[in-house]
């Protein structure tokens, strides 16, 4: 029996549990999370040239950034295994402040929605990056992780406030 707290993943006994969504409809839902990583001048033209001795640092991060969503009920204790139909990781290039935005999007039809997976996507997408440039500078800094937007499920659709 679910709390009247409002939040799902306790039992009545205050246990946690995964959510029970057997009796749900199944939805088209989509995600998309942003987040931010903070470099040196040094690293982000290096970054923008492919001139990183590990390789190809965004096209390295952008499969690492897919493989961490499709990996987020292995990181996340109580998260559904979902059928991800769609898992894609852009990331636009700021020179002025030396920040490069990591953007993931998941889409699946199912009982659950895929906000997890789109933030597991975009933190494992910016911790690749720093992982591969690590040796060049250790002050990176990764930062304003979340969830832009959201569609489908009983809750209805979502849009940041951080863009309005």
């Amino acid at each position: 029996m679910e709390k009247e707290t409002g939040f799902t993943h306790f039992d009545s006994n205050g246990n946690a549990v995964m959510v029970d969504v057997t009796d749900k409809k199944e939805t088209v839902r989509e995600a998309v999370a942003k987040g931010r990583i903070k470099v040196s001048k040094a690293i982000y033209e290096a970054i923008k040239n492919k001139n990183i001795e590990k390789g190809d640092v965004l096209g390295i991060a952008r499969v690492a950034g897919i493989m961490g969503a499709k990996k987020t009920p292995d990181l996340i204790p109580l998260c559904h295994i979902l059928p991800i139909t769609k898992a894609s990781v852009d990331f636009n290039m700021d020179s002025w402040s030396n920040e490069i935005e990591a953007v993931c999007t998941i889409k699946t039809t199912g009982k659950t929605g895929v906000e997890m997976e789109a933030l597991s996507g975009v933190s494992i997408a910016l911790l690749t990056i720093y992982d591969m440039c690590k040796a060049m500078d250790k002050e990176m800094v990764i930062k304003d992780i979340y969830l832009e937007q959201k569609s489908g499920g009983k809750s209805g659709d979502f849009l940041s406030d951080r863009n309005r």
